[in-house]
C-alpha cells in the first residue's frame, strides 16, 4: 500500500509543476464535489480539477497514468453530467477545468524540461531479480544491438 501512495504523489507532483511552469495555479488534493475524486487530483487554484490520477497495480507490476483536460473541459461536463445525474452522485460540473482556460500561460523564455529518472544504488524491491541485469541498476545503461530480422 505504501509503494501505491508513493506513485500516485509522485504522479500528482509531477502533473502540478508541468502545470505550474505553464503558469497555472496546479494544485495536488481533491476538489470538493469533483468528478471521480481522490486525493492526487491536480487542480487550479483548489476550484477545478484538471488532471487524474490513477493506477492499475497487480503482482510484481503498476501501471501509473494521468489524463490531462488540457482544453474545453464544456465536453467533459457534457458527457459527465447524465452520467453522474442517472447514478445519483454528487458532483459540481463547475469543478472541471481546463488547463487553458485557468489562467495558463508559458512564462517568457520557459523551456519545458525533462523528466528523467535519476540513478539508484538499489534496485525497486517490487522488481523480480530475475528481470534486473547489470544495466539497470545504479544507471548503468548500455545500447543494445537491434537483434530483429528485416526482409
Amino acid at each position: 500500500m505504501e509503494n501505491t501512495h508513493a506513485r500516485f504523489e509522485a504522479t500528482a507532483e509531477l502533473m502540478a509543476a508541468a502545470l505550474a511552469r505553464l503558469g497555472v495555479d496546479a494544485r495536488v488534493g481533491e476538489v470538493p464535489r469533483e468528478y471521480c475524486p481522490g486525493a492526487y487530483s491536480v487542480n487550479a487554484g483548489g476550484r477545478r480539477k484538471l488532471v487524474g490520477v490513477g493506477q492499475r497495480v497487480i503482482a510484481r507490476a503498476a501501471h501509473v497514468g494521468g489524463v490531462i483536460i488540457v482544453a474545453q473541459s464544456e465536453r467533459v461536463r457534457a458527457v459527465l453530467e447524465p452520467v453522474y445525474r442517472a447514478l445519483g452522485l454528487d458532483w459540481d460540473p463547475a469543478t472541471a477545468g481546463a488547463a487553458t482556460s485557468d489562467n495558463a500561460r508559458p512564462a517568457v523564455g520557459a523551456r519545458p524540461r525533462r523528466y528523467r529518472a535519476s540513478p539508484t544504488r538499489e534496485p525497486d524491491p517490487l522488481l523480480p531479480k530475475r528481470l534486473l541485469s547489470p544495466r539497470h541498476i545504479g544507471g548503468q545503461a548500455t545500447r543494445t544491438r537491434d537483434r530483429s530480422r528485416r526482409s
